[in-house]
């Protein structure tokens, strides 16, 4: 006959307990990790034992400890503020400089180093292609101080693109960035990314981390309606630009963010963006429209809008506008019609625009690096689809731009 045993009571009474609490504390650390994971580990993987930009440490007597980037590499101390009024009078097109300075033989970046520029918009350029830091790295060396440098945040994504995400010891899933309905959008293997995509979200808070550890101070957004929710009340560009601004704030660093807006009129959502972007309309005779959209393709209401942001309707909605010759690499956009104008005019235009706009509030960015259709004609730089002011080319606009920069043209 077995022995009947009475149950341990305490046991049985506390057991209910001891499992609640493993599993609070279970999913309690799952979602610390979660919360984690989203903002990248801001404090862990930027370097617990790093100190903020302030100069505490050494006021204190004690020497400052290294300050750590995103993945541990020691980085320099912030960059001053930027000034956007210096960003509107000396501001240049700079379209992919640190991507590889196309031709590859360091004279593109020399040009840039000898030039009045001040801001280099869309230095970092993210079309179709992931930014490769190590290559950014390699042309960041030969820069010279002071410039404030763009990143260009792309409406379009390679989606069989592999770059790592070392976080989660995998490569990033540019299919899961896709808007819907947008699969072979800008070719084949292409799409447009969405914001609501958590996946897109966790991509751009990684590249543009990366991005500040090197000194980047200014993010665009491109065609921003595309990458955006329809129903723009429901965007979450607010908490995307707030997670930006947080891991700035927390290596004491100023960042401007701003996007291509188009046709967008909404000052509620505007006003979320430092700046807005766009291009001037040019006419082969120098001449621009001040009308709300370019009338190569608006005609009436209802006609397909490409606004002219300069135009009160969307300027005084925005805290800022910059303005620059737009390219799309298809003939007849205002680098197309630029390029092919003679010297004179190219620099009289020129000049003529940036002082007007400027007069206006408005910035206009002189071109230095820009895309140009292979068959555009024209003048142009080290290749048919490249344009650029370097006298070594056909163009000789260098000493013309540098005369506006510095407000003696």
């Amino acid at each position: 006959m077995k022995n009947f045993r009475i149950p341990n009571t305490r046991l049985v009474a506390i057991l209910p307990v001891l499992l609640v609490g493993a599993v609070s504390s279970f999913f309690l650390v799952r979602m610390a990790m979660e919360r984690n994971r989203k903002i990248v580990m801001t404090v862990q993987e930027s370097g617990a034992d790093s100190v903020e930009r302030t100069g505490n440490a050494s006021q204190s007597g004690v020497p400052p400890k290294k300050v750590t980037g995103l993945l541990g590499e020691e980085i320099g101390h912030a960059p001053p503020a930027p000034s956007m009024d210096r960003m509107k009078k000396q501001g240049c097109i700079a379209d992919g400089l640190l991507n590889g300075d196309f031709p590859g033989d360091g004279k593109t970046v020399e040009l840039i180093n000898r030039s009045d520029c001040y801001y280099l918009h869309r230095a970092v350029e993210t079309w179709l292609a992931p930014p490769d830091f190590k290559k950014i790295d390699e042309n960041l060396k030969d820069l010279r101080d002071g410039f404030v440098i763009g990143m260009f945040l792309a409406e379009a994504i390679d989606t069989k693109a592999n770059y790592e995400y070392p976080f989660e010891g995998r490569d990033f899933n540019f299919k899961k960035m896709c808007r819907p309905g947008s699969e072979n959008f800008w070719g084949e293997h292409t799409c447009k990314p969405s914001l609501q995509s958590q996946e897109y979200r966790t991509y751009l808070r990684f590249i543009t981390r990366r991005a500040m550890d090197r000194g980047v101070q200014v993010f665009m957004f491109g065609q921003v309606y595309l990458q955006d929710a329809n129903d723009l009340s429901k965007s979450p560009v607010n908490d995307v630009i707030a997670e930006m601004r947080e891991y700035a704030a927390y290596h004491d660093m100023k960042i401007l963010v701003g996007a291509q807006t188009n046709d967008i009129a909404d000052p509620v959502y505007l006003s979320k963006f430092d700046f807005i972007e766009g291009g001037v309309g040019l006419s082969a005779d120098g001449t621009v429209e001040n009308g709300p959209c370019f009338s190569r393709w608006w005609k009436k209401e209802g006609d397909w809008c490409w606004g002219l942001l300069w135009n009160e309707r969307f300027a005084k909605k925005a805290k800022n506008v910059l303005v620059h010759y737009d390219w799309s690499g298809k003939i007849g956009d205002d680098m197309s019609v630029f390029a092919r104008m003679n010297e004179v005019d190219r620099h009289t235009t020129t000049a003529r625009l940036h002082s007007y706009f400027n007069s206006k509030g408005v910035g206009f960015l002189v071109p230095f690096l820009a895309r140009l259709n292979v068959n555009n004609g024209g003048c142009v730089g080290p290749a048919k689809r490249y344009y650029t002011p370097d006298d070594r080319y056909s163009c000789n606009d260098e000493d013309a731009w540098n005369a506006i920069l510095t407000g003696s043209p």
